[in-house]
């Protein structure tokens, strides 16, 4: 059994420091868990690593993370053109082990002669995007799992626009972790060593200025701050995360006076003790929030998930009761809000682009047409929306307005080139701004929303399934799904079927076809007759298929119903597979 013959190896190499060894010998009589963590290689997918912290080949430490940082080290030094000299910028977030794994980057890189700027400090991943921009980095790196729970950890690789890498660069960097077969092939050198050859350098303050200024430059109106300042009230929680300080920092700057801050979630938190599940998009995790809410009367209630790319809204409904909104519909409002102001103030270019993911709602078409904005679309993942940005710029065909993706995440501006829950904290605060001052709530900006361009609805389903049997269950599915495609969903027919895997997509009502002009994904999408579609795709940072879902209803009790009978439905054709 070759997962043994590697946990041997490590018990028995004295490369492996004591803490290690002594680890892998605890389970010494647990053949599953030993299974486990050396069936495989963590794999450098497309995004990097994301595993549960400990020892082994399968696991998240000091040594898959010094692999996977001389992998990318020797696809930069593979193409530096004379000679140049590269640098690197990496940020860790408050989970176990991150400033410990950014270091061992920042070492491993320096030992290769790459010069790393090292934040002093747990810092937002989108202020890390755009440090590698604005010190004109190579690549960046980010240590955190984003929202998993408290056991994993994880390493996310950018390019030097500031966006996670995408094809082909993933695919070259995932071949160069790959060819390193013998841990002790990382170079790695002493923290004083690397300082001393001006290899290792920490930043932080410099960098926090000139964001905040980026961060400004996306308000559209401060005026309005000003004048309901003194009323309105912002319930925040950085969920034991990155984002206290730059959220605080930028609502003050900007103008808003009550932001009361939930003490117990408010500090830094390995082990997210106040949640089971440090994400946002999970209700539960606003509970104390809602309690202070409640206490000072709050307009809106916000919450950042541990790395602050992520970003949670609770508004008042017209019975005063405080409702968790969709990352749909916190993005739709935003689009309009940004557009319509941009606008009302002549910024708004005739080319103008909004980009959003084949997994988030359709709302965003009608929402563009009216402001005279294309809509582009892209597979999932905001690297796909960071991409796009850096396309526009190269060609100048469009110029981008606004972006984001179902998942909680949005963007305002290019400084950056992942989404960012702090410049969208600004915007949804200076958003109840906007409408306090009309005598209305978001709440009642959503139901507008719906009244002018119809009455969307989407839901998603996450099937998680853990461990080497949940990867093949997931695999499996996918490939049923392929094999004996579904020709109705609720009792109305497929229209198109798009396997993301292909080079052309089907219509199963007509017989045309149409090109796939994205990559080729792992993800399996179906518009129905009646507009309404349903997605299926295997999570790139979880062990979960997720099942997403839209429909378009006469009103918000008919949309409602369509998704629940689509879930139903979807959850009976998973089970059923």
């Amino acid at each position: 059994m070759e997962y043994m013959q590697k946990y041997e190896s490590w018990i028995n190499n004295t490369y492996f420091d004591e803490e290690t060894r002594a680890e892998l010998k605890g389970i010494a009589n647990d053949e599953k868990e030993i299974k486990e963590r050396f069936y495989k290689d963590l794999e450098f997918g497309t995004g990097g690593l994301r595993g549960i912290i400990g020892a082994g080949t399968n696991r998240m430490n000091q040594y898959t993370v010094g692999k996977a940082t001389q992998g990318l080290a020797n696809y930069l030094m593979s193409k530096a053109n004379n000679g140049k000299a590269l640098s690197v910028a990496i940020a860790y977030d408050s989970r176990n082990m991150s400033p410990e794994f950014a270091q061992k980057a920042g070492l491993v890189l320096a030992a290769n002669g790459i010069k790393a700027y090292v934040f002093c400090e747990l810092r937002p991943t989108p202020e890390l995007s755009f440090a590698v921009r604005q010190l004109g980095c190579d690549g960046g790196i980010v240590i955190t799992a984003s929202h998993n729970p408290p056991e994993y950890n994880g390493y996310k690789v950018y390019g030097d626009d500031g966006g996670q890498v995408t094809y082909p660069r993933d695919e070259a960097i995932i071949a160069e972790v790959n060819k390193i077969q013998d841990y002790a092939d990382v170079k790695c050198i002493s923290l004083e060593e690397a300082e001393n050859k001006g290899l290792y350098q920490l930043i932080g303050a410099e960098i926090d200025d000139a964001y905040m200024a980026k961060l400004k430059e996306q308000s559209l109106n401060g005026d309005i701050i000003k004048k309901v300042a003194d009323d309105l009230k912002i319930v925040y929680t950085p969920l034991h995360g990155t984002g206290n300080m730059p959220v605080r920092r930028i609502l003050k700057e900007i103008g808003f006076k009550n932001v009361f801050v939930v003490p117990e979630q408010e500090l830094p938190d390995k082990n997210f003790s106040t949640v089971s599940y440090p994400n946002p998009e999970d209700p539960k995790v606003f509970k104390l929030a809602l309690e202070i809410a409640k206490k000072v009367d709050a307009d809106v209630i916000v919450g950042t998930d541990p790395d602050a790319d992520r970003v949670g809204v609770v508004v008042k409904n017209n019975d005063g009761e405080y409702i968790v909104l969709t990352g749909n519909m916190t993005g739709a409002l935003l689009t309009e809000y940004v557009l319509s102001q941009k606008k009302a103030k002549g910024l708004l270019k005739e080319n103008g682009a909004v980009i959003k993911t084949i997994v988030t709602t359709e709302m965003i078409r009608p929402i563009a047409e009216n402001y005279g904005v294309k809509v582009f679309d892209v597979l999932t993942g905001f690297k796909y929306i960071g991409e796009k940005i850096k396309e526009f710029e190269q060609t100048g065909c469009n110029v981008y307005e606004f972006g984001f993706e179902e998942s909680y995440g949005c963007l305002a501006g290019t400084y950056a080139r992942d989404k960012d829950a702090v410049v969208a904290t600004m915007l949804v605060a200076e958003l109840t701004a906007f409408y306090k001052a009309q005598g209305i709530t978001i709440y009642d900006g959503l139901m507008a929303l719906y009244k002018k361009y119809g009455y969307y609805r989407e839901g998603i389903k996450s099937i998680t399934l853990k461990g080497i049997e949940g990867v093949e269950k997931i695999q499996y599915i996918m490939e049923e799904l392929r094999k004996n495609p579904p020709t109705e969903f609720v009792g109305t027919k497929v229209e198109w079927n798009r396997d993301y895997k292909k080079k052309t997509f089907s219509n199963l009502l007509t017989g045309e076809t149409e090109e796939n002009l994205l990559p080729p994904s792992n993800v399996l999408h179906y518009t129905l007759a009646d507009g309404a579609w349903v997605c299926v795709r295997p999570s790139g940072t979880e062990p979960k298929i997720k099942i997403y879902y839209g429909v378009k209803g006469t009103s918000i009790s008919d949309s409602e119903e369509k998704v629940n009978e689509i879930e139903e439905y979807v959850s009976r054709l998973i089970d059923n597979l």
